[in-house]
């Protein structure tokens, strides 16, 4: 029996518009959502631009072949899971973010989406996953190392300035797990027989002229700072107040160093978010994060602000000097 033409008409119509949707899934351009937890539209962290040159290295261009929907907290950790929430409801292909507040927040909001974390923190010990080696779950990405790290810049301080005998901790007093970043400068310090004082601060607004005022109350000879996402938007305070006040200064994050502050040391702040790019290509191209090792760093930056040192009056040893990464003069 001969096909009516209406009824072939019909079906080359079904036929057509089933093309049409495979060709719009297959050419479907994919959506990111990158949480920047410390900074804001205006003042993106140089984090944002490594994240993008890692997706140019990639082949990946914005707005063409790839989408990214950037959510800013400006260091307000009570912000980020209302912020990873939006960007869970927008149901992008992959999540990036940093912020153990947000990682956490993150890892609650979905158990589908990927996500792709640039942590400070030890992920097995804080729960993020189950191992290095197998995440498990939705989450992997890469492990800084900052805390592992902490002896290693009290004992490149007391090389700095061989004379200090007590060193004043700044740490947010809000921050989840204050106690044990501590306690890991706490059992180097016994170590080196150096005496430490916390100088806590809280936020949203923190008093750091009281932290260091309480500093040179206690007769403390250097400071250190924790890495917090509150203080990263206080940078520069922080080194302009260890300047003023003659303080010789380390820090775990390279950024401080840059703004001012006499010495970092610290897994590569660029190279850590642009391997975060390789995580979310290998994801887009079918890895699933379970199968995906969080990453370790193998290389570390030693930043020295020779500006600095002579703004305060110290001389860096030239057998420290010679091994910094990085010399800012």
């Amino acid at each position: 029996m001969a096909i009516k033409p209406i009824v072939v008409l019909l079906i080359g119509l079904t036929l057509a518009s089933v093309r049409v949707v495979e060709a719009q899934q297959a050419g479907k351009v994919p959506r990111i959502g990158y949480l920047d937890s410390t900074g804001d539209p205006k003042t993106p962290q140089p984090s944002v631009e490594a994240f993008r040159q890692g997706l140019r290295d990639l082949g990946y261009i914005e707005g063409k072949n790839i989408l990214v929907e950037y959510r800013y907290a400006a260091g307000m950790t009570d912000r980020m899971p209302s912020l990873v929430a939006e960007l869970v409801q927008l149901k992008v292909d992959v999540v990036v973010v940093s912020a153990l507040p947000a990682i956490r927040a993150a890892k609650q909001a979905t158990k589908t989406i990927p996500i792709v974390m640039v942590t400070t923190q030890d992920p097995v010990a804080t729960g993020l996953v189950d191992s290095l080696a197998r995440p498990g779950g939705n989450i992997t990405g890469l492990t800084r190392l900052t805390r592992d790290l902490s002896g290693k810049r009290l004992e490149l301080l007391k090389e700095v300035v061989p004379g200090i005998s007590r060193v004043g901790v700044l740490v947010d007093a809000n921050m989840i797990d204050r106690a044990p970043a501590f306690k890991d400068y706490e059992t180097a310090a016994r170590a080196l027989k150096i005496q430490l004082q916390p100088l806590e601060v809280r936020g949203p607004d923190p008093d750091f002229d009281t932290a260091f005022q309480a500093a040179a109350k206690g007769r403390v000879s250097a400071l250190i700072t924790i890495t917090d996402a509150l203080f990263s938007r206080y940078q520069k305070r922080i080194a302009d107040l260890a300047i003023k006040n003659r303080l010789p200064s380390m820090y775990e994050l390279t950024a401080y160093a840059e703004a001012g502050g006499l010495v970092s040391y610290a897994a590569s702040d660029a190279e850590s978010f642009r391997r975060a790019a390789v995580y979310v290509d290998k994801i887009l191209k079918g890895a699933k994060p379970a199968d995906l090792p969080v990453e370790q760093p193998t290389k570390f930056e030693l930043v020295m602000n020779l500006k600095t040192a002579k703004q305060i009056g110290v001389t860096i040893p030239q057998s420290v000097l010679y091994r910094a990464d990085k010399v800012i003069k």
